[in-house]
């Protein structure tokens, strides 16, 4: 009887890292310096300085202090640079969840009219040293530890809720209808 929950478990475990190297596979990385890269551009209706203003009450929404956390607004060209983290967790050998690292992320965000673009860059460990999330990627490293790909999934996870909530709230309001009476 133990060694079938001992197989079962050992097969669930192999179907649990064989779906995270896969979810790991699909990170979009920039060809031009091999670094993950979230970008998209999205069809909106709307001028860049609407859009631009959708922007900010989304900032004003989605983030507690969204002032401290841009470094840029720039109505005139229609860019937003913003500084933020990801918090991760992790399951220990309890298989409790628990709070793990932050990693830092930039985002950009540029406006044109009639669309505009996300980009997340920039993914770094929070230590004390410069620690780039890439590193995470090569399972050679004598350092791996299989936690990484969790956190890469984690990463993932965030950064397509992220957008999500960015592009329903970069949606125009509805025209309100008068009731006439």
């Amino acid at each position: 009887m133990k060694k079938k929950y001992a197989l079962l478990i050992t097969t669930l475990m192999i179907g649990m890292v064989n779906f995270l190297n896969a979810q790991t596979d699909k990170l979009p990385m920039n060809p031009e310096n091999n670094k993950i890269r979230f970008q998209e551009v999205v069809t909106e209706t709307g001028t860049k300085d609407e859009l631009f203003n959708r922007s900010i009450n989304w900032l004003n929404n989605y983030y507690k202090d969204p002032v401290r956390i841009t470094s840029v607004r720039d109505q005139p060209t229609g860019k937003i640079i913003g500084r933020h983290t990801i918090r991760l967790q992790f399951t220990d050998d309890d298989g409790v969840r628990r709070d793990g690292a932050s990693v830092f992320y930039e985002f950009t965000l540029e406006m044109r009219d009639e669309r505009y673009r996300y980009t997340i860059t920039d993914l770094l460990l929070r230590t004390a040293s410069r620690y780039e999330i890439e590193k995470w990627l090569n399972k050679d490293d004598p350092a791996y530890d299989p936690r990484w790909d969790d956190y890469l999934v984690q990463i993932a996870k965030y950064v397509e809720q992220w957008s999500a909530n960015l592009k329903e709230m970069m949606k125009p309001e509805p025209e309100k209808v008068e009731d006439e009476w």
